[in-house]
């Protein structure tokens, strides 16, 4: 909720450089600019502030907590890490923040109903919630396979009064549900808001959620400078469409003795459908409203992505993202599937904290980097979200069994 950035803001037709902008059919064009006008309106209301900032922490549970983690920071022996916890936020990621956000000016526009797209659930549990919480009606679109990997947060949502439809189409991943997403959207424009949940889409969607997640930053930028009475060295935050990391980056950018450092999931390795890296296998392609790196072959065609991480797992990123990458202010690398399980069993067994296979790959780069930092250097990385969705899965994946 705060001033706009010159730095990184996008032009008036949503482009951050070449990325960005709306690429959508006409039917959406009105309310995506109702969507704007109304984005840019609150953001000058006190009022609406306040109701943000109230949900906040009296429904959210903000401020979440800087943890250092010192257990994880002897076994590595070198740089200092702190954990930023977004998985203590109410519904267990930091998804809620966008979804309160988009919730409020919802009900400032007179929608009665809220769609939105899940790739590992959270999401959607975050919009169910809010839906739950203001009386709206609520239909959550999810991939078939994600539905049977993250089977948990499909009975949450049902569970918060939420349809789910299982997407069967394609490769039943993120990607088709955002697809089936926005053509219900077309289909109930006038009754309806789309609560999408990350920094991608058609403008204004990259910008309002980015600053709606900037919350992140904002915090642990305060928390950091009461603890140590200094700027961290390094920030560290996965990145599938790239709202956590945009969160925790963008309060930042401008400090330029802070480095950062976006996760994207490499899969079984950069080959051809096999991860979801798109910094490292992508191109400048145009996909669900928006310009920016998209995995694709030379026809143009959307290749299939793989991650462990079914947030993780889509084939494009956000804009601002693809912005920051071209100016290299923020570096972009990718972990395999089998570095985010070391890590994610790793923060269990050492910290007491089971993270969640998107978070597991920013604490995958934390064990390669913090050895070779020294000691007196500060490391805070995004814990995004809890594990408690992938249990199963990475049980099943580790070889944990159930006694008999």
């Amino acid at each position: 909720m705060s001033k706009k950035s010159s730095a990184t803001m996008p032009d008036a037709r949503g482009h951050f450089g070449p990325y960005g902008g709306r690429f959508v059919p006409e039917t959406l064009m009105q309310p995506l600019c109702e969507l704007e006008t109304e984005f840019y309106r609150a953001q000058k209301d006190p009022a609406f502030k306040r109701e943000f900032e109230y949900y906040l922490k009296e429904f959210c549970g903000r401020p979440t907590p800087l943890y250092f983690a010192e257990r994880l920071t002897k076994e590595l022996g070198g740089a200092k890490i702190y954990l930023k916890r977004e998985d203590l936020l109410h519904t267990g990621a930091h998804k809620i923040n966008n979804a309160i956000g988009q919730i409020l000016l919802a009900r400032r526009m007179g929608k009665t109903r809220i769609i939105a797209e899940t790739g590992a659930g959270q999401h959607g549990v975050a919009t169910a919630t809010v839906a739950a919480m203001f009386g709206l009606k609520c239909v959550v679109y999810m991939g078939a396979v994600d539905c049977e990997r993250q089977a948990l947060n499909v009975y949450r949502m049902k569970m918060l009064g939420a349809e789910v439809v299982s997407v069967k189409a394609g490769q039943q991943t993120l990607k088709e549900a955002i697809n089936e997403a926005m053509r219900d959207w077309v289909t109930n424009i006038r009754t309806t808001h789309y609560i999408l949940g990350t920094v991608y889409g058609a403008h204004p969607y990259p910008v309002m959620v980015r600053n709606f997640q900037r919350v992140i930053g904002d915090e642990a930028r305060r928390q950091i400078l009461k603890q140590e009475k200094r700027l961290p060295n390094l920030l560290i935050a996965c990145v599938g469409g790239g709202s956590n990391a945009m969160g925790l980056f963008y309060p930042f950018l401008k400090d330029k003795s802070v480095r950062m450092v976006g996760v994207e999931a490499g899969g079984r390795g950069i080959k051809p459908n096999q991860h979801a890296a798109r910094f490292h296998g992508g191109s400048l392609g145009v996909l669900q409203g928006t310009r920016s790196y998209i995995l694709q072959d030379k026809n143009g065609q959307i290749q299939l992505t793989h991650s462990v991480s079914a947030g993780l797992d889509y084939a494009a990123v956000g804009p601002e993202h693809a912005w920051l990458h071209d100016r290299k202010r923020v570096e972009y690398t990718y972990i395999k599937d089998d570095a985010a399980l070391e890590a994610f069993m790793k923060l269990a067994r050492l910290e007491g904290i089971i993270p969640a296979l998107e978070s597991a790959h920013a604490i995958a780069e934390v064990m390669k980097r913090a050895p070779k930092m020294s000691r007196n250097k500060l490391i805070i990385v995004n814990l995004s979200g809890r594990g408690d969705k992938d249990v199963t899965q990475v049980a099943d994946k580790v070889g944990l069994q159930m006694p008999k």
